[in-house]
């Protein structure tokens, strides 16, 4: 499990409805609850996860977002294993600056790894860039609904949106089963999610 100091993730949170204290406080109290989880216990989770059915990669190999895990994250490196196993290939999120999308660039467990903005690993400048079919997406809380709280940067809603106007895309929300929570502080511009994966297996997010 990636242990180490807590790097702040770009997340998706800019919730005009909420005040921003209010975000603090949810955002304070969803790190406590992850960390509060015993590393062997989350580690348990992480195997769990990377055994578990995953439809909305059925049909054949795809190009996989997943992320980095920093701090107490669920570690989906077991998963992203798993993955490159099945012949899917995996790509890993570039943060560029404020205000701009993510983009992804190639990544096997052992390549070379850059501290990008904020400090999150990324792949090497030189690393080719792909185009998710599916993202796998860090989250602090998330809903019934496929509302997610993330870190507040933005990044994933603007990423998410952009390429749903290109192209299919499915986007899963990762976490702990222990983050789901009634409902999550919105706002017009958030992007719901297609799928939640937690060690307790996937949840479809209805259309309606």
């Amino acid at each position: 499990m990636t242990s180490g100091a807590t790097v702040q993730r770009p997340g998706c949170e800019a919730d005009v409805l909420a005040v921003p204290e209010t975000k603090a406080r949810e955002r304070a109290r969803a790190i406590a609850l992850r960390e509060a989880i015993a590393p062997t216990r989350r580690a348990t989770m992480a195997e769990a996860l990377a055994q578990a059915d995953l439809p909305f990669l059925s049909g054949g190999a795809r190009t996989v977002s997943a992320f980095y895990p920093v701090g107490a994250e669920l570690d989906i490196m077991v998963l992203v294993r798993r993955l490159l196993a099945e012949g899917h290939r995996i790509a890993l999120p570039v943060v560029r600056g404020r205000g701009r999308q993510l983009i992804f660039r190639d990544w096997r467990p052992g390549d070379k790894l850059e501290p990008s903005v904020r400090g999150i690993p990324a792949p090497a400048a030189s690393a080719p860039e792909l185009v998710p079919d599916v993202l796998l997406v860090p989250l602090l809380q998330f809903d019934h609904r496929g509302y997610r709280l993330g870190y507040g940067g933005g990044f994933y809603d603007r990423t998410i949106h952009a390429l749903r106007a290109e192209r299919d895309i499915t986007a899963v929300g990762v976490g702990f089963a222990a983050q789901r929570v009634e409902a999550v502080p919105t706002a017009p511009h958030d992007a719901r999610l297609d799928w939640i994966l937690t060690e307790d297996g996937p949840l479809r997010i209805s259309a309606g």
